[in-house]
């Protein structure tokens, strides 16, 4: 093993360290989420999240040369940014008030079925192949294991983190032909400052800020909030830039490794119960996305038909 670590170019390094950030980072998100929320409230949490990543993702493209969006643009992130910020990690955000946050990035891991359902739907939908179609029923089964009653997720949390889980799927796709700009970092910054701008909103209408007390915001919680933010941007960051050099079905695998990552740091360090049926349910979601996301025929990518919008490139 020592050998072959040493025999790695300084490019496959740089693509370990770019899988070890997604797999580690991202994966994590879900516990700093949950130390967060102990003293903040889930929407302003979320929408000072993406604000700040925002502006410092946006000014850097900007400063780096990026051409100033266009009122079109800005539409398509506000599109994206509802779908995959409001509905998709703000969904999370308020679930995980009610759930573990091992059990949140298991159901969130069922976004790739969402994906195969809304390809195999739409006008001349791609039918899935045998492969697929057995992934999509070993997802769907393991995740009917997890909501049932008495498998260890609240309802409400549950049923949350799944129409998250299809909210995200519609933006992906939404996010391949949108007009966006050129620049992924540009337009990921204006989807997240569209986002967050609107989760502040909500968060407004929800009267969160008179509900804060500021001298009982926690440490932990502050330092989970900079995590998220940071941590978030690197991530998104090492994303992008493997989906231009790595293979994608290695990209792919943060799929089922993300929510593995997750249970382990919640059952480590929050003290979430790690039980036979939530591992047996792991199990089987984990092996339906693997099914899929691994399967030379899946939809990665728009298809013919799908005309590209005016040779402008979307963020995945």
């Amino acid at each position: 093993m020592t050998e072959r670590l040493r025999a790695l170019s300084p490019q496959q390094w740089r693509v370990v360290l770019a899988m070890g950030a997604v797999y580690v980072i991202w994966g994590s998100t879900y516990l700093a989420i949950r130390f967060a929320l102990e003293t903040l409230p889930p929407f302003g949490l979320a929408g000072a999240r993406f604000v700040i990543s925002g502006l410092l993702a946006y000014g850097w493209a900007r400063w780096r040369g990026a051409p100033r969006p266009t009122g079109r643009n800005w539409r398509a992130a506000a599109i994206i940014g509802a779908l995959m910020m409001v509905a998709g990690n703000g969904g999370v955000v308020w679930a995980e008030q009610h759930l573990d946050s091992g059990l949140a990035a298991l159901l969130i891991a069922t976004e790739p079925l969402w994906i195969v359902v809304l390809f195999w739907l739409r006008p001349k939908g791609t039918r899935p192949t045998l492969q697929v179609a057995a992934g999509l029923a070993l997802g769907l089964a393991g995740m009917a294991f997890l909501v049932r009653p008495g498998g260890g997720a609240a309802p409400v949390g549950a049923l949350a983190v799944l129409f998250a889980s299809f909210c995200w799927a519609v933006g992906s796709l939404y996010g391949r032909r949108a007009p966006l700009p050129t620049s992924p970092i540009l337009a990921s910054g204006m989807q997240m400052l569209s986002g967050g701008a609107m989760l502040l909103f909500i968060s407004l209408l929800a009267g969160e800020p008179a509900r804060v007390d500021l001298s009982q915001v926690s440490l932990r919680s502050l330092l989970a909030v900079a995590y998220l933010i940071v941590g978030g941007l690197i991530a998104f960051t090492a994303y992008g830039w493997l989906l231009r050099v790595a293979s994608p079905v290695m990209v792919s695998t943060y799929a089922y490794v993300n929510p593995v990552v997750a249970v382990l740091l919640g059952w480590a360090f929050a003290g979430e119960p790690l039980t036979g049926g939530m591992l047996g349910a792991a199990a089987i979601i984990l092996t339906g996305v693997a099914m899929i996301t691994l399967n030379p025929g899946r939809p990665t990518r728009p298809q013919p038909e799908d005309e590209p919008v005016e040779d402008e490139r979307a963020a995945a």
